[in-house]
């Protein structure tokens, strides 16, 4: 497997990890104040094999189509497994992301990973687009937040405005969801046609 591949595959491995970590504390009820603070470097570790896959791709020369496929499906991989998680928390009554939400999104990355497949079925390879890297960027950046107010519930400091906090992840994962469809239907303009021919 080649260099950049390993990255990506490396985010793959993460999401269970990541998922299991966060989940142990809810199940068992043990390990409440330790388990993200190893899963949060896990996580971001994880994220930045993104940029790692991408750059040892161009230094190498080993962009392929197979990695175009590989790197978007490793992606949601991750950011699902991350949203699930965040339906969650140590506290029955917290959620920092709403299903309909998750499922709104869920449904375009499997749409869009649809898309490429059959774009890559008739020899035309989906690289992403800018559209698509910054709703990569905000789906990072709402994860993190989500987890952060987490992390603050199971160390015992969630503030008094914690309310509004929680109405903030809400707000970024409507955002999250904006920015999906709207670059989905980029990817509809540009490579919509290869629909047509099927």
């Amino acid at each position: 497997m080649k260099l950049s591949n390993k990255f990506t595959f490396t985010r793959i491995i993460f999401a269970p990890i990541f998922f299991l970590l966060y989940f142990i504390p809810i199940w068992t009820g043990c390990g409440t104040k330790v388990s993200l603070l190893i899963a949060i470097p896990c996580l971001v570790f994880a994220e930045f094999t993104d940029y790692l896959d991408g750059h040892y791709a161009r230094k190498h020369n080993e962009v392929s189509d197979f990695g175009k496929l590989f790197d978007p499906f490793a992606d949601v991989v991750l950011h699902l497994t991350g949203f699930v998680c965040l339906m969650h928390s140590v506290k029955a009554d917290v959620s920092y992301m709403p299903v309909y939400f998750f499922v709104l999104i869920m449904l375009r990355e499997f749409s869009q990973n649809f898309l490429r497949m059959v774009a890559a079925k008739q020899g035309t390879a989906i690289a992403a687009r800018k559209g698509g890297k910054l709703k990569t960027v905000v789906y990072i950046a709402a994860e993190f937040y989500g987890i952060l107010l987490e992390l603050l519930v199971r160390l015992d400091f969630a503030p008094e405005y914690f309310g509004a906090l929680k109405t903030g992840s809400y707000i970024f994962f409507a955002l999250c969801v904006i920015l999906s469809y709207a670059s989905f239907i980029d990817y509809l303009i540009h490579f919509g046609k290869i629909l047509k021919d099927i």
